[in-house]
């Protein structure tokens, strides 16, 4: 291959490819929640629901689940951070109510990868991309069912729905 479809190659790589989680999260900007605005009270939509700044990651999974129980709703726990593409897309989509129809019963306990990593990690919450989507154990641990990863660009969320559908479904 010439140099020039070398590099093109090398370019069209890098815009399939997800939010690669950093092994050293220090060289990425800090990030809080990746959330914006008011989360909406209606059970018919998808909620995000802020993970605690701190604390063990089983105990705030265990009350999640808990609370989604009472509520008749699935919970799936989701890391994903700021600077993070994909992440901004389903926010997007999410906050516009795209998500509504497919998963208006689901709620996603959000991490923050840059805030939460190590102590997601101790729970068994791993993944080399992000966003991670995660089915959790009645113990709050990770099942080791998940999808992680999606294309950048327009098409991230249309990515994500049937692998996420998918992951609900098992």
């Amino acid at each position: 291959m010439n140099p020039s479809g070398w590099g093109a190659s090398v370019a069209l790589c890098a815009a399939v490819i997800a939010c690669k989680v950093q092994q050293d999260a220090s060289s990425e900007p800090s990030a809080g929640s990746a959330s914006s605005g008011v989360r909406p009270p209606s059970t018919s939509r998808l909620r995000f629901r802020d993970a605690p700044e701190s604390g063990e990651v089983t105990t705030a999974v265990r009350d999640a689940l808990s609370r989604a129980a009472r509520e008749k709703r699935r919970l799936v726990v989701y890391v994903g951070a700021t600077w993070c593409e994909p992440c901004r897309q389903v926010h997007a989509a999410a906050e516009h109510g795209e998500l509504d129809a497919a998963f208006g019963n689901v709620d996603l306990l959000e991490f923050d990868l840059d805030r939460d990593g190590e102590r997601l990690r101790s729970a068994g919450y791993r993944s080399t991309y992000i966003p991670l989507f995660a089915l959790p154990s009645a113990d709050g641990t990770a099942s080791g069912k998940q999808i992680e990863g999606a294309i950048k660009g327009d098409a991230a969320v249309r990515f994500i729905l049937p692998r996420l559908s998918q992951l609900l479904a098992e």
